[in-house]
């Protein structure tokens, strides 16, 4: 999921230099809802993983 946030930021950051304003403004706006969303669930993993089940 990181690694698609990284994708649609590059895809903004190209289509800004290149003058698609909306098309720049969409990929943004993606990249940072895919961010946030594995920012998350890396929370939320990490919470459950470290009270998990210990080794028996």
């Amino acid at each position: 999921m990181l690694g698609w946030a990284v994708t649609f930021l590059i895809i903004a950051i190209i289509a800004a230099v290149l003058g698609f304003g909306g098309i720049a403004a969409a990929s943004a706006g993606i990249a940072k809802l895919l961010f946030f969303l594995f920012l998350v669930m890396f929370l939320i993993f990490a919470i459950f993983g470290w009270r998990g089940r210990g080794v028996p």
